[in-house]
């Protein structure tokens, strides 16, 4: 069985094995689709102790719960996150892109425990937020663990991370193409054939395990809509561009409310709370996730007044509740938030209508609203159109759809130049996450790909007679050690010729390398599962210019697999970009 493994390990290192991610792929879906259900009947269970489902139908309690309850959880959520870590507070889809990218898919167990009592808790105590941000961390999170406990390479670690996001997605939403798109265009934020497939089986398999445990049943009744008249692009346009500023307004007030970040996580959670339970006195609507009143938007079943009442309170409560830190997603309040938005339109539009025959069916303004959002506060314009594509099962709504997500998407990043959501508050909290070609390739290509083999581990002091074979047949390298601690790299030629040239005296029975005149390069140590943008990352934190890779041995015991040279990556890098 260890046999097998090692050799599907070496097979993972070459990124375009086609065969080997597409395993990976099916794993990390059914995996990831499992723990997103576990995650929703945790919800479901909790929300049952004060008589709500899961995080919906907040509505129903009585006044003085609605107030409370969002406040005293926050409240709980709080104290129980003060003597935490601040970094093992970190969750959701911003956890996730930073671990990508500064801890080559590494996503710690203790992070994603958080995640998942946190988020439920959370939800269920009525905190005005998603579920599918929880749903992309556990995914992702429980692939990687799947991954780091098989000793899989790092740069398959970074496809698993994708694969669970993908799943995450799909299994929440039922919707697969849209959790590919999202995964590809979000958290890789890379397009390539190779790293396509694992991400789509992933897909598949998290939405069929959904499928499974709901029978195929949709989130949302929406019916197929599409475009009546041309003359109702100019509306179309309008929501796309109302959807623009509504975008703007929630990432402006995360951005504000992450600069919070310095304050004690119990005093941020408490007025996030204290925010949300106030606005829940005249709009108890707002609490939760919100899918129910999302339900009824469709349905047109609400009043303008309410419509917009709903837009403003949601987006206050949840784009500070999110900029603070709570362990909350924001996908699904945004989604509401574009709804009712685009109830609005249907409701003016009807006023506005040459006759009525003319106004498409409310419900095509009401899905659109959803896309143009979430496509805008992504800045994943699309994953937002095949997300409405899939929601609806008609290809007839890509026309407007397209328009209004366009318009939203230019009114955000043109016009206002916000970046999306996570990226503003990754940028807030000082957290780079280059996505550019050359980190990409970095990240995507295993260090053995450029190890040189060709290496010796000597001693300092080295015996004259294990001189003689290093004079003989020299190696390419030779990594000079003391007491089991690497000192510094020289070339096996160089060391040879010194050797041969200071032979020293009959009663020395050491040569003392240290004292010998040739070039030395400064070295530092990475795991065997390194990518070459974790060894080049390596060097640069160390001063180095080579990195020594080492695999473990029989009980664990560190073992010299090569070493790569700074300059190795850069010619590499410059004969593959």
């Amino acid at each position: 069985m260890q046999r097998l493994l090692s050799k599907y390990r070496r097979s993972l290192t070459n990124y375009e094995s086609v065969l080997a991610y597409a395993l990976l792929g099916i794993v990390g879906g059914v995996a990831s689709g499992l723990v997103v259900l576990a995650f929703e009947q945790a919800l479901v269970q909790v929300g049952r102790l004060w008589g709500v489902s899961g995080a919906e139908s907040f509505e129903t309690l009585p006044l003085w719960l609605r107030v409370t309850l969002p406040l005293g959880g926050a409240v709980v959520l709080g104290a129980l996150f003060s003597p935490l870590k601040s970094e093992d507070r970190e969750t959701g889809i911003v956890h996730v892109l930073s671990r990508m990218h500064t801890h080559y898919g590494v996503l710690p167990a203790r992070n994603a425990l958080v995640q998942f009592a946190g988020g439920v808790f959370a939800l269920a105590t009525g905190q005005s937020g998603g579920r599918e941000g929880p749903g992309v961390h556990l995914g992702g999170a429980v692939n990687s663990l799947l991954g780091q406990r098989l000793g899989l390479p790092h740069n398959s670690l970074r496809v698993l991370v994708a694969c669970g996001t993908a799943g995450g997605i799909a299994a929440a939403f039922n919707t697969p193409l849209a959790g590919v798109i999202f995964a590809m265009e979000v958290i890789v934020a890379e397009y390539t054939v190779a790293g396509f497939v694992p991400v789509m089986l992933a897909a598949v398999s998290a939405s069929a395990v959904s499928q499974a445990f709901y029978s195929g049943t949709s989130l949302f009744n929406l019916p197929e809509v599409s475009l009546n008249s041309l003359w109702e692009v100019p509306l179309i346009f309008l929501l796309g561009a109302a959807c623009g500023l509504a975008a703007t307004a929630f990432i402006y007030i995360s951005k504000k409310a992450a600069q919070l970040s310095g304050w004690p996580v119990l005093v941020r959670f408490t007025l996030a709370g204290l925010l949300t339970g106030g606005l829940a006195v005249l709009i108890p609507e707002i609490l939760g996730v919100g899918y129910d009143t999302l339900d009824l938007a469709i349905r047109d079943e609400l009043a303008l007044e309410l419509l917009l009442a709903i837009v403003v309170c949601k987006l206050l409560a949840t784009s500070f509740s999110c900029g603070v830190g709570m362990p909350i997603g924001l996908i699904g309040p945004n989604l509401l938030i574009g709804a009712c938005i685009g109830g609005l339109a249907a409701t003016i539009g009807q006023s506005l209508a040459p006759e009525p025959a003319a106004m498409s069916h409310h419900a095509l303004y009401v899905v659109i609203g959803m896309a143009a959002t979430m496509g805008a506060v992504l800045n994943a314009p699309l994953a937002a159109i095949l997300a409405a594509m899939e929601l609806t099962g008609t290809i007839g709504i890509g026309m407007p759809a397209l328009l209004a997500i366009v318009t939203a998407t230019l009114i955000n990043s043109g016009l206002f130049r916000q970046r999306s959501a996570h990226q503003t508050v990754l940028r807030q909290l000082q957290r780079k996450v280059p996505d550019d070609p050359l980190n990409q390739l970095l990240h995507r290509t295993d260090v053995t790909t450029r190890m040189e083999v060709s290496v010796n581990r000597i001693p300092a002091s080295l015996d004259r007679s294990a001189a003689q074979p290093l004079v003989m047949a020299p190696p390419t390298w030779c990594l000079v050690e003391r007491d089991n601690e690497d000192l510094y790299l020289v070339q096996g030629k160089e060391l040879a010729t010194w050797l041969q040239d200071n032979p020293g005296d009959e009663s020395d029975e050491t040569a003392d390398l240290t004292a010998a005149d040739i070039r030395r390069w400064t070295v530092s140590r990475v795991p065997i599962q390194a990518t070459l943008r974790q060894a080049m990352d390596t060097m640069r934190a160390d001063t180095a210019e080579a990195v020594c890779v080492y695999g473990r041995g029989t009980g664990g015991k560190p073992v010299l697999q090569g070493i790569v040279t700074r300059d190795s990556v850069e010619k590499f890098t410059l004969s593959n970009l």
